[in-house]
C-alpha cells in the first residue's frame, strides 16, 4: 500500500496531538495548544513528581521520544530499528533538572516535527508497517491522556469552555 491517500489523516491527527488542532479538532477539544506547549508550561520539579509510585511526566515524554526516534530512524530507511529495541531503558529517566527538563522537551519536540514530516512523504507501506505508522499515533494519544492525569496543569480546555 501507498500512504499517499493516508497522509494528510495521519498527519492531521498527529499535529493536532503535538501541536494543537490548526482549524478543526478531530482528537482533542478546540484551543487546546497540544502535547509540546502543555509540557512547556511544567517546571523540572513537576515533571520529576510521581503520583501514588506512578511513572512521572519526564518518564512519559523519554518514552514518548525514544519510540517516536525509532519511527524516524525507520522513516529514514533503517529497516528495522524496532529489532534491538529497548523500551524498558526509555523508561528509567524518572527525575529532570531544569537544563534536563529543557533539553528534553527539546529532543521530544524536534523528534516530533521530524516523524509529522517523515508522514507528509507518501511511502510503500506492508501492513505491519502501517500498523506500526497509526500505532505511533493512538500510542502518543495514550501519552498525553496519561500525562494530563498526572498533572492538571497539562490539560487542554474542557468541551464546555
Amino acid at each position: 500500500m501507498i500512504t499517499a491517500e493516508l497522509s494528510k489523516s495521519l498527519t492531521t491527527l498527529l499535529s493536532e496531538l503535538v501541536d494543537g488542532p490548526p482549524k478543526y479538532a478531530y482528537m482533542l477539544n478546540q484551543g487546546d495548544v497540544g502535547l509540546l506547549r502543555s509540557l512547556d508550561r511544567l517546571s523540572a520539579e513537576a515533571a520529576s513528581a510521581s503520583t501514588q509510585g506512578g511513572g512521572t511526566i519526564a518518564g512519559h515524554v523519554e518514552h514518548l521520544r525514544y519510540g517516536v526516534s525509532l519511527m524516524n530512524r525507520w522513516a529514514g530507511g533503517e529497516e528495522n530499528p524496532f529489532a534491538t529495541a529497548d523500551w524498558s531503558a526509555s523508561w528509567k529517566r524518572t527525575a529532570v533538572t531544569d537544563a534536563e527538563w529543557a533539553k528534553l522537551r527539546a529532543g521530544f519536540r524536534d523528534a516530533a516535527h521530524h516523524w509529522l514530516a517523515a508522514l507528509e512523504t507518501p511511502r510503500e507501506v506492508n501492513a505491519i508497517e502501517l500498523n506500526g505508522v497509526i500505532g505511533s499515533i493512538a500510542h502518543l494519544a495514550y501519552h498525553l491522556g496519561a500525562i494530563r492525569q498526572i498533572d492538571r496543569t497539562t490539560r487542554g480546555p474542557t468541551a464546555d469552555d
